[in-house]
């Protein structure tokens, strides 16, 4: 699961590509002088400043491109995983980028980066509680630590989509159906190690098994979003929107029935490249 995650953290260069896609808020040139291009190379490089007390240039850190090497250099160190094996996932999954279904719109891309920020925090976090409960604290503060970090992302995150229900309700609650109705992935579903086609799917059903990151969370995610967007609330909307209400309004209830379909799967072997071919119950 810290493998996954670390890939997750590492394939940041994707993202920014994936919002330079979106019409409205691209970067048209690599050096745009548009508010959204100069607010998208600041978030993704920019994104934590040290103060110093003289007047001085601030030190810029790329926060984000530190959840990857930090997670990395702890794995190096356990002695436990493949090295050569991460770093052919890593390169593969670079390679085939990602689809995450939000088609150039920036509607649809601001709630799948709400939804897809909730989800690392959720992700770290147990992977935090995990790491406590196993006796080790010092990867319980590395990905306590991260979490807070991917915390503070997806509040600037729900805070845009906040802003778009109010200046356009209809199309902003469109895109939050569309986007449920996609099923949300997580950036690194196309992942994949040279051997196993199947990588992310078995790496999902570990993490299900787990507790890291589950069907219910997922429902969880849903419900937080009903409640701090206040989508039950939306007055307003056409007919068109309102049939897009309702459907996200019971969305977690469907959600929730998969959960307990899970729940019946029977276990099964599974060889991760990542740990030596090492057999996992999936």
């Amino acid at each position: 699961m810290l493998v996954g995650n670390m890939l997750a953290e590492d394939s940041l260069p994707t993202y920014q590509t994936m919002i330079n896609t979106w019409d409205g808020v691209r970067n048209e040139t690599g050096s745009s002088s548009c508010p959204w291009a100069i607010w998208t190379r600041s978030w993704k490089k920019r994104k934590k400043r040290r103060k110093k007390r003289r007047k001085k240039k601030r030190k810029r850190e790329k926060k984000e491109n530190r959840h990857g090497n930090l997670l990395r250099t702890y794995i190096y160190l356990s002695g436990r995983v493949d090295m050569m094996m991460i770093e052919k996932t890593m390169q593969y999954t670079i390679r085939a980028g990602m689809d995450n279904g939000t088609e150039n719109n920036p509607y649809m891309g601001f709630v799948y980066t709400s939804f897809q920020e909730r989800a690392t925090f959720l992700s770290h976090g147990n992977m935090a509680r995990l790491a406590k409960e196993a006796g080790d604290p010092v990867l319980s503060r590395i990905c306590g630590t991260i979490a807070a970090d991917e915390k503070r992302h997806e509040n600037a995150y729900i805070k845009i989509v906040e802003k778009l229900l109010e200046v356009d309700p209809n199309t902003t609650m469109l895109a939050i159906a569309n986007m449920m109705k996609k099923r949300i992935v997580m950036p690194q579903h196309l992942m994949y190690d040279g051997q196993d086609s199947n990588l992310f799917e078995n790496y999902s059903a570990v993490s299900q098994r787990l507790g890291v990151y589950t069907t219910r969370d997922y429902a969880e995610i849903v419900e937080f979003f009903i409640t701090r967007w206040k989508l039950e609330k939306l007055e307003g909307l056409t007919g068109e929107t309102r049939s897009a209400q309702d459907f996200v309004c019971k969305f977690p209830l469907t959600v929730r029935k998969l959960e307990n379909r899970a729940k019946k799967v029977e276990p099964r072997r599974v060889k991760f490249s990542w740990i030596f071919n090492k057999e996992v119950s999936v």
